[in-house]
């Protein structure tokens, strides 16, 4: 399968802002799913995450991979190392760094800014982007953010800040598609539900799209801070006129659209006036003009005038003619300038030898952190120093004006600051550079070893920490919620590091910081992020010849794989994952391996071959002894046991996964099973069982705050209740279900709740209005690629059709849905439209003809145990009988029918027969 941009771009920006990229991918293969396994249900545990603010308009990669399937998920096949439990990213719409204490008085350009946005605000005008550019140092980010925070109150739905690394030492610019991942998480976008795929081009699309979606009718303000080219942040840009865009770069970035505010050196008279506040003198202490020949000698450049003044007033003793000479001779001892611009480096390196001689070696070691911000813990690893000591290292620099604080107590070197770090720290031993990546990678193992004993399910194995990790100080991290947050505040900072350990050869570190990542980029994505991680890591491996490590790496490309419905893909690396295991006997992870391959068969309803691995992982887990393992392969294979109408089989498996589940405290893969096993319980007419199982399943989504399970356990409950007479119960426990897909922007699960709700008006009596809401959602499923879904609604919408009398279009209805349900060999489906389709004949006074139709949905109903559909079969028999034989003809196939209902509980059913069957017996 491959990507088609076309469907993507169509399917976000033109349908609701479904965003994904995966329709094209999925559109072939959910051709061979069964009605009911919810292909992909396992993917609905991504749906948890906090990360849902999307909203009516957005639907995400879970809900298109969850609904993809009829109304029946697969949820013990869901996991939580596989991607399930809130990731947390909460909804961050106020993330401004602080404004400083550096900013002087640029009264003209911010009355320029202001006053525009204030007249097109007024004017109900959309508001232009305005880029402000200038040469390095020259204050564009400290006026960019200054601004922000007077404007903040004009755009109460939030202020983000996104730095595009244009022209960061050491890091490339961040892509657009990049950047826009970002942003939607920052802005409560669930992290699955951003699209991704292996066309770049469409996905940053796609995500444009979502991005769009997202700010439309909203008043926010958005500072793009660093722009290489108006190619980079064009993406990024808000399609309403209500959001405020400001842009940093160093280039003149130039489009129709924008106010271009170009920000140059501070006049001298401010320069000194800002020089002298920094300085904490009095001005008539200063020499005015030995002040004024320094300002000129920096360039008027804020950054130097404020390194200048922290000189100045941190040594008391010094005058100002002290500092000029200084100056002067840091000028004259660089002679041609090593790094930065000619007008600061003087004052870089006029602070820098200023400081201690160890400050001095932390300076310059923040020069090799790969990343872009750094914590204290970080500055420890990178100084081989003390988190206190670290702490009152990074204070100082800040307070020296070498540092910029950033929100969350982090900090960041400022481009040009950086660009000189790096060059002083090329003067010394070169290896100085590599133990630095290689304590800093020590480090994040460390950590990233705390974060996963709090976010990797019980009993699941855990990346272990490094030999050396009791030296390392780690963050205090009590809680999922701690650990989630760290996770994605480090997440590009590791990945950097690893791009840099990479770069260096640091092979071990690279496999090891990819398998202690690989637990948070199943759940919190974006995926082909982490197919770029796991592909590293196994030619990384290959380089080691360490053949378990890259079996891991693969098994973890091939998992993700799955999660982008990239099947092919998934076979190819879960199956070398199996055959690198092999050639080292590593069982465990071969068991793994077969696991996943057997979920992926499943999901392309390659149901023998799905049995099969999953046989060969369950008895390699026996023998392990790994009770994880085995409860997992015995929910997948009893999934693949219900695909095949295998109801006893299923029952058997699941039952005994629900045990173990149990017996290890797992309370999702609890849930999962009871699900499932509410599921084929219902298939097979145990109504009551099937109730309380879902019942039990969403007590348990209760607790774990997981809104997109309860609503399908709701929808699960609905059908129970339908079909046992409770039709108000189930329109209640549908639309409490349809309201949480709604607010969760769940198409697939909202498109489920709503084709549940026109059978609830069906079987109420407002057949046309089922004939509406069955044929909304058709095209809803047509257009989202859920062929499971469009079975299911073609069979209920020939049902309604015959009863408004649209006799040809029931037909056609029948007609495609059996098409579809025999191409996915689902038996069940394919006996309940064959007797829907007979009692549309029937009541055309053709018998004969429905007839055949009963007989051929009796043999289908008892070949797969499925009781429901036998008695309707039963009951058309009868009915067909009496019709041509005349009345007392048929009345042990009825008979038979009332035995099954009421066995059933299907009372609205025997009080029909038996008032057909009442003036017979008088």
């Amino acid at each position: 399968m491959r990507l088609r941009r076309g469907i993507a771009i169509a399917v976000v920006a033109g349908g609701g802002a479904v965003t994904t990229l995966l329709v094209g991918l999925v559109t072939n293969a959910v051709s061979n799913q069964s009605r009911w396994p919810g292909w992909l249900g396992w993917l609905q545990e991504h749906a948890w995450f906090s990360f849902v603010v999307l909203g009516v308009a957005m639907a995400g990669m879970t809900a298109l991979l969850a609904g993809l399937s009829e109304s029946r998920p697969p949820a013990s096949s869901v996991r939580p190392e596989d991607g399930a439990g809130p990731p947390g990213a909460a909804q961050v719409l106020r993330s401004l760094p602080r404004d400083t204490a550096a900013f002087t008085d640029r009264t003209a350009e911010l009355e320029q800014l202001v006053g525009s946005v204030r007249a097109s605000q007024e004017q109900g005008e959309g508001l232009p982007v305005h880029v402000i550019d200038g040469m390095p140092g020259v204050g564009k980010t400290t006026f960019a953010v200054h601004a922000g925070h007077l404007l903040s109150e004009r755009f109460p739905d939030g202020q983000l800040f996104v730095n595009l690394n244009g022209y960061t030492p050491g890091r490339t610019p961040v892509q657009a598609g990049e950047a826009l991942a970002s942003l939607l998480a920052a802005a409560g976008v669930p992290t699955q539900q951003i699209p991704v795929g292996d066309d770049v081009g469409a996905v940053t699309e796609a995500r444009a799209a979502m991005w769009r979606s997202r700010l439309a009718d909203k008043k926010a303000l958005l500072i793009l801070d660093n722009a290489a080219s108006y190619q980079q942040l064009e993406p990024l840009l808000p399609g309403g006129g209500g959001c405020l865009v400001l842009v940093t770069s160093r280039k003149r970035l130039v489009a129709n659209e924008e106010v271009v505010m170009s920000v140059d050196a501070l006049p001298p008279d401010h320069a000194v006036d800002l020089f002298v506040r920094l300085s904490g003198r009095p001005t008539d202490a200063l020499d005015q003009d030995v002040v004024n020949e320094m300002v000129r000698l920096c360039g008027c450049l804020p950054l130097g005038v404020s390194l200048l003044a922290a000189r100045l007033r941190h040594h008391p003793s010094w005058t100002a003619e002290d500092l000029r000479g200084r100056l002067v001779a840091a000028r004259d001892r660089l002679g041609e300038l090593r790094a930065g611009e000619h007008a600061v480096t003087a004052t870089f390196d006029l602070s820098y030898r200023d400081l201690a001689p160890e400050r001095q070696r932390f300076f310059r070691r923040l020069g090799f952190f790969p990343g872009t911000d750094l914590d204290v813990h970080v500055g420890a690893a990178l100084g081989e120093v003390s988190v206190v000591v670290a702490r009152r290292c990074l204070e100082a620099l800040y307070d020296d004006h070498l540092i910029d604080e950033q929100p969350g107590s982090r900090y960041r070197l400022h481009d040009l600051l950086r660009d000189y770090a790096r060059g002083l720290a090329a003067e010394g031993d070169s290896m100085d550079h590599v133990q630095a990546v290689q304590r800093v990678c020590t480090y994040y193992l460390a950590a990233l070893a705390v974060a996963n004993g709090h976010i990797v399910r019980s009993g699941a194995a855990v990346p272990p920490a490094p030999d050396d990790a009791s030296r390392v100080e780690t963050p205090v991290l009590e809680s999922r919620a701690d650990a989630l947050g760290w996770l994605e505040t480090e997440r590009a900072n590791i990945l950097a590091a690893v791009r840099r350990a990479n770069g260096f050869s640091l092979y071990d570190l690279v496999v090891r910081l990819a398998a202690a990542m690989a637990p948070f980029l199943r759940q919190a994505g974006p995926w082909d992020q982490a197919v770029g991680l796991h592909r590293t890591a196994a030619e990384a491996a290959s380089h080691t010849g360490d053949q378990r490590a890259r079996g891991d790496a693969l098994a973890e490309l091939g998992v993700v794989r799955r999660f982008m419905a990239a099947y092919p893909q998934a076979v190819d690396a879960l199956s070398d994952a199996v055959t690198a295991y092999e050639a080292v006997d590593e069982r465990r992870g071969k068991a793994d391996a077969l696991n996943q391959l057997g979920i992926v068969w499943y999901l392309t309803a390659d149901n023998e071959d799905a049995a099969r691995a999953q046989a060969e992982a369950l008895a390699l887990y026996r023998e392990l002894g790994y009770r994880l393992g085995q409860a997992n392969a015995l929910a997948d294979l009893g999934m693949t046991h219900r695909q095949l109408s295998r109801f006893d089989a299923s029952l058997e498996a699941q039952s005994e996964a629900l045990t173990i589940y149990r017996e290890l405290g797992d309370r999702y893969g609890e849930a999962n099973s009871l699900r499932d096993l509410g599921v084929v319980h219902c298939l097979m007419g145990a109504y009551d069982v099937a109730e309380r199982h879902h019942q039990e399943a969403f007590d348990i989504y209760l607790e774990l705050d997981d809104r997109t399970h309860q609503a399908y356990a709701l929808n699960e409950l609905g059908v129970v209740r339908r079909l046992t007479g409770d039709i108000e119960g189930a329109r209640t426990a549908h639309s409490q279900a349809l309201t949480h897909f709604t607010e969760l922007g769940e198409r697939f699960g909202r498109a489920n709740s709503v084709r549940h709700l026109g059978v609830v008006d069906r079987v109420s009596g407002d057949a046309a209005e089922a004939v509406r809401l069955l044929e909304e959602v058709l095209e809803t499923y047509r257009a989202l690629g859920s062929r499971g879904g469009e079975a299911a609604s073609l069979s209920e919408l020939g049902v309604a059709r015959g009863i408004v009398g649209e006799l040809d279009g029931a037909i056609e209805a029948f007609q495609g849905g059996l098409r579809i349900l025999r191409g996915l060999g689902d038996r069940c489906g394919e006996a309940e439209v064959l007797n829907h389709w007979g009692m549309l004949i029937l009541n055309s006074g053709e018998a004969a003809a429905a007839h055949r139709h009963f007989d051929q949905a009796l043999t289908l109903a008892r070949e797969i145990r499925c009781p429901l559909e036998e008695a309707r079969a039963l009951e058309g028999i009868g009915r067909c009988d009496w019709t041509v034989d005349g009345p007392g003809h048929g009345v042990g196939s009825l008979r038979a029918a009332v035995s099954v209902y009421r066995r059933l509980g299907v009372s609205v059913a025997v009080d029909d027969i038996e008032r057909l069957l009442v003036p017979r017996s008088g």
